[in-house]
């Protein structure tokens, strides 16, 4: 794809069978899972989850703040989704779910000072589905719920599973149908960065030129954007600084990071950096972008399947003093239908703090950081590429072109 590529094609080249097959693998690595840490089934509430699982949604923004639908997943047996209010009808055809039934909301929004007999109808109705579909089992995994309901659980005599471990594990490697989708989704993401390329001009507000990826992601059939980290001129340094109704003036740095959950639920998560105007680069901007350009560039070259994250980590690029301490949170991470496991922390302080190991494995999709700008000074750059891993290397996903001008 070209900076200046807008094509308008609304075809998605995807075939039915290929969604289909990626959606089947995903509930097996569920359930494989599920036997691998002797767990019944799992009780998921996260919508990121749930779509995983079950290639459903609904609301999907809502119901991560909202618990109002939740499936239940057994490791042998149906895969059940309980759905909002007058929603069934929107898993008609699903293939991945076995049974349908209406949501017991009993979160304060939806049942009040009823909390108490909502909460043990949901109980009563979860362990029903137990006890008819892994009767005297009693190890049930669990993505998260509210205490309320966690505690009754226990009551009844079951033992709850951390399951967030679970669908990480089940969620980090990908199948060849799910890069074919991701890829779908990263090309709806470029539609959108090469929009907001086009469109860029002195004058125009921060927001404005973010709308433009919301656009393009909408009307490809993407679902939503993560984040809001698009920021000019000196709130591109220090980094995490959401768009704004800032008006940007000629030759300033524009950063971005799309975050971008495309069709499919599939992220697409980019950053480039480019200038307010299009115009060539000062010295010192040229300098920033051709060192985040290193460490991308240098940390993809290491990453293969087999390499523990702790040797990453070790080999990784060593940012300079200058830039330590507005560095990036992490070296890469993990990305499927959002960002996942695993977050490779720096080396040093960072790791001995809250870094941990694991080894890197083929098909496996992540995402290479760089932030590179000094506390306290003008400016910063960021920039990030996603990669799928094989044995002999990576395979980069996005193919959205860098500033080669700026690197000579």
């Amino acid at each position: 794809m070209q900076q200046n590529d807008l094509d308008t094609s609304l075809v998605n080249p995807v075939p039915a069978e290929v969604h289909q097959r990626a959606c089947q693998y995903r509930l097996q690595r569920v359930r494989e899972q599920l036997k691998a840490h002797d767990c019944a089934a799992i009780l998921l509430y996260d919508p990121v989850n749930i779509r995983y699982a079950t290639d459903s949604s609904n609301m999907q923004v809502w119901t991560l703040h909202n618990y109002a639908r939740y499936s239940l997943i057994f490791a042998q047996g149906p895969a059940i989704v309980w759905e909002f209010h007058n929603c069934e009808h929107l898993l008609t055809g699903n293939q991945q779910v076995d049974e349908v039934r209406t949501a017991i909301n009993w979160s304060y929004f939806g049942a009040g000072n009823r909390i108490h007999e909502k909460v043990q109808q949901w109980a009563d109705d979860i362990m029903a589905q137990l006890n008819k579909h892994a009767p005297g089992d009693k190890r049930l995994a669990v993505d998260k719920a509210d205490f309320e309901g966690l505690d009754l659980l226990r009551e009844k005599g079951l033992h709850l599973v951390d399951g967030h471990r679970i669908m990480e594990e089940a969620r980090k490697v990908k199948s060849a149908d799910e890069i074919a989708l991701m890829r779908w989704t990263i090309d709806v993401c470029q539609r959108g960065i090469a929009r907001m390329h086009h469109e860029l001009k002195p004058g125009m507000t921060e927001n404005e030129l973010w709308a433009w990826l919301h656009y393009e992601n909408i009307r490809h059939g993407g679902e939503w954007i993560e984040t809001r980290l698009l920021s000019s001129g000196p709130r591109t340094n220090p980094w995490m600084q959401e768009s704004s109704d800032r008006v940007m003036n000629q030759g300033e740095l524009v950063c971005f990071d799309t975050d971008l959950i495309g069709p499919y639920g599939y992220c697409a998560d980019i950053s480039r950096a480019w200038t307010v105007g299009h115009v060539q680069p000062s010295a010192e901007q040229r300098r920033l972008y051709h060192l985040a350009y290193e460490q991308v560039q240098t940390n993809m070259a290491l990453l293969r399947a087999g390499l523990s994250y702790r040797e990453f980590s070790q080999r990784a690029w060593k940012i300079p003093n200058e830039f330590y301490h507005n560095r990036y949170c992490c070296v890469s991470h993990g990305v499927g239908l959002a960002d996942e496991y695993p977050a490779i922390a720096h080396n040093g302080a960072d790791w001995n703090s809250a870094g941990y190991d694991g080894v890197f494995e083929e098909n496996m999709v992540v995402c290479v950081e760089s932030y590179i700008g000094a506390q306290g000074a003008g400016e910063g750059v960021k920039l990030e590429q996603q990669v799928l891993i094989t044995k002999e290397g990576v395979s980069e996903l996005s193919s959205y072109p860098w500033q080669q001008d700026w690197l000579s």
